[in-house]
């Protein structure tokens, strides 16, 4: 598993029962809300809008809240007008970083965004700098206990599913992004819990940090991802399992 995924898991089992919860369900329901506007508010036949409401029902935002988030989204109720934007940087060790938000206001979205970058030791680049060092793909978190790594990628593979990779407490199964639905659905039909699902996006090569350039750079996402208008921080750092629970402890 990817550097950032394991520590994007670790947050979030983290912030589960933490004061972020309010903020989080913030940018969740954000992102619900966006995507019931652009494709609209039927989850079967907006691919988007199933991936905001997974990801919401993940973080345990309450269904209530999701329904009316999907109906400002469509009109159905009074809600903001948000747009999507993105910023492209490096942070220490030259890792690079695709920052997405969801923002009513451009300006104040740039300013926080660069103000984050240059308090953490990096700095903002030009758009298409580092965007071509990802690509979109849906990853599938499974738990390894109860299941072994042949059992999820044989239930996975005729869903859609490219790859399997393992680490100490999960697997992370990659997809494109369109089926990454099915093969939740797949993996959950064999019998297999699945701890989480996602459209994202995978860096294509890795930088791999020692402790010391990894506090620097978690830093940075943090600081980042702290910021309201951002909705996702994507990194292609990696760190070894080692260095990750020295520096998450």
């Amino acid at each position: 598993m990817s550097g950032h995924s394991k520590w994007s898991t670790i947050k979030r089992k983290k912030g589960a029962a933490d004061a972020q919860r309010a903020k989080v369900w913030s940018k969740l329901l954000r992102f619900v809300e966006v995507a019931a506007r652009e494709g609209g508010g039927i989850i079967e036949n907006n691919p988007t809008l199933a991936t905001a409401v997974q990801k919401a029902k993940q973080a345990s935002v309450p269904n209530d809240n999701i329904q009316r988030a999907i109906k400002r989204g469509t009109g159905e109720l009074q809600g903001e007008s948000y747009e999507e934007t993105s910023y492209e940087g490096y942070g220490p060790a030259g890792v690079a970083l695709l920052v997405h938000c969801l923002t009513n206001n451009r300006n104040r979205s740039s300013q926080d965004v660069r103000a984050a970058f240059n308090g953490a030791g990096g700095k903002l680049a030009e758009p298409g700098a580092v965007a071509w060092m990802f690509e979109p793909k849906g990853v599938v978190i499974v738990p390894t206990h109860g299941t072994t790594e042949d059992d999820v990628f044989l239930a996975a593979a005729d869903a859609g599913a490219e790859d399997v990779r393992a680490s100490d407490e999960s697997f992370e199964v990659i997809t494109p992004p369109e089926a990454v639905r099915a093969v939740r659905e797949a993996l959950q039909n064999a019998g297999i819990e699945v701890e989480s699902s996602e459209v994202t996006q995978l860096p294509k090569t890795t930088v791999e940090l020692d402790e010391s350039d990894a506090k620097k750079v978690l830093n940075l996402v943090d600081a980042l991802e702290e910021l309201d208008d951002v909705q996702d921080v994507y990194a292609n750092f990696d760190i070894p399992d080692h260095v990750l629970a020295a520096v998450a402890s």
